[in-house]
C-alpha cells in the first residue's frame, strides 16, 4: 500500500471535523453574521461550524433581526456536525453583563477572552480542525485588563501556552483573490514603525509568509514583493535611509536563502493590477500600507489569516461595527470566506500531517 493510500483515512477523518466559531464581542455584528452564515450554509457550501458563545443572547439577536434560525446548544464541539443540517449548533460561554446590541460591555470580555481560548484547546484536543474568529474589540478588553495589542498576539500567547511553542511568530496574513498582504509591524503608533523594522524581522516574517503559500495555498514556488518603508523606497536615500540600511540587506539575505523576493518597492505602484501579476503576496512595512491596498480591493470578501501558529485561525477583515449591529445591515461576506479559507488550510494541513504520519 502506498504511502498516500495509508494516510487517506487520517486526512478524511480530521476533515471531518467542524470549525469552531468564537461570537467576538458580543455586542457586535459577530452574532448577526453567525446567523446569516449559517442561513447560507448550503448556498455557500460551507462546512459544519460550532459557535462558542452565549445561547440567549444569540436568540435575542435573532429574534431583534427577525431571523428564523433554530439553535442547538451542545456540551461538544465534535457534535456540531450531526445538527448543523437542521440547527445553528452552539457552545455556551455565559455573558456576566446584558448584550446589548451596538454598547459594548467591559464586564463581558472575559466571556470573549474565555471563547477564544476554548476554541483554541478544541483544536488542541482534536474536537475542532480550526478557528475562525469574530471581531472583538481591543480596547473594550484592554479596559478589562487583556493585555495583549490584539488578536494575533493573544493566539501567539496561546500557542505557547498550549501548544508549547517556544518563542511564537504569529503573522497576520490579510487574504483575497486580488491580494495577499502582510504588515511586518501591525498595532504599534505610526512614529514607532521606523524604529520596529529590522533585518531579522523581514526575514523571520518572510520567511513564515513563504512556507504559508507553500502549505495553505498550495503556491509551490511563492513571488514575495517587499514593500520600501519611505515614498518612493528611500529615493536613494533622499526620503530616508531605512530602506537601503535594513530592507535591502534583507532581501539579500532571503535571496541568498534561495528565496523569491523583490524589492524595496514603492508602495505606491505595487498593487495595480500589472503590478499584482508580478507577485503571490506582498511583505509591507506597516499597517496602513497593507491594509489600504486590500480593503480597497476586496473590502467584502478579504480574510485576516494568522500564519506561523500550529493551528488554523482566520477571521473577517472587519471590525465589530458596533453602529449596524442589530440593524440587519451587516454582510456575512467576510465571515463566509474566513470558514471557507479555513476549511481549505485545515483540509491541505491535515493532508500534509497524515503524510508525515
Amino acid at each position: 500500500m502506498s504511502r498516500a493510500a495509508r494516510s487517506a483515512p487520517y486526512a478524511a477523518k480530521r476533515t471531518q471535523l467542524p470549525l469552531v466559531l468564537t461570537m467576538g464581542d458580543p455586542a457586535g455584528i459577530g452574532f448577526d453574521i453567525a446567523l446569516a452564515a449559517w442561513q447560507a450554509r448550503e448556498s455557500e457550501g460551507l462546512a459544519p461550524f460550532a459557535l462558542l458563545g452565549d445561547p440567549n443572547a444569540l436568540g435575542a439577536r435573532a429574534d431583534a433581526l427577525g431571523v428564523d434560525v433554530p439553535i442547538a446548544t451542545i456540551s461538544r464541539i465534535e457534535d456540531a456536525g450531526s445538527a448543523f443540517a437542521n440547527r445553528l449548533p452552539v457552545v455556551p460561554v455565559q455573558c456576566a453583563a446584558p448584550v446589548v446590541a451596538g454598547k459594548p460591555d467591559p464586564r463581558n470580555a472575559a466571556a470573549v477572552i474565555h471563547a477564544i481560548e476554548q476554541a483554541v484547546l478544541a483544536v488542541k484536543e482534536g474536537a475542532a480542525r480550526a478557528l475562525v474568529t469574530n471581531p472583538i474589540a481591543k480596547s473594550v478588553l484592554m479596559a478589562d485588563g487583556f493585555p495583549h495589542p490584539g488578536h494575533t498576539e493573544f493566539l501567539g500567547a496561546l500557542a505557547e501556552t498550549h501548544f508549547g511553542v517556544r518563542n511564537p511568530r504569529p503573522v497576520m496574513l490579510l487574504a483575497s483573490d486580488a491580494l495577499k498582504v502582510v504588515p511586518l509591524t501591525v498595532h504599534i503608533p505610526l512614529v514607532q514603525v521606523p524604529d520596529a523594522i529590522t533585518a531579522r524581522g523581514i526575514v523571520e516574517t518572510a520567511e513564515v509568509l513563504n512556507r504559508s503559500l507553500v502549505e495553505d495555498f498550495g503556491i509551490a514556488e511563492p513571488r514575495i514583493a517587499i514593500t520600501g518603508l519611505n515614498p518612493h523606497a528611500g529615493e536613494d536615500g533622499r526620503l530616508g535611509d531605512e530602506d537601503a540600511r535594513i530592507i535591502s540587506p534583507a532581501i539579500a539575505t532571503l535571496r541568498d536563502g534561495g528565496f523569491d523576493v523583490t524589492g524595496p518597492h514603492p508602495a505606491d505602484t505595487l498593487f495595480h493590477a500589472a503590478a499584482r501579476a508580478t507577485y503571490d503576496a506582498v511583505l509591507a512595512m506597516y499597517h496602513d500600507q497593507a491594509l489600504i491596498p486590500i480593503k480597497t480591493l476586496a473590502f467584502d470578501t478579504g480574510v485576516n489569516v494568522t500564519i506561523g501558529l500550529p493551528f488554523v485561525r482566520t477571521s473577517p477583515d472587519h471590525g465589530t461595527a458596533f453602529s449596524i449591529a442589530g440593524t440587519g445591515q451587516a454582510r456575512a461576506t467576510s465571515l463566509i470566506e474566513a470558514i471557507k479559507v479555513a476549511d481549505r488550510m485545515s483540509a491541505r494541513r491535515a493532508a500534509l500531517l497524515a503524510e508525515r504520519v
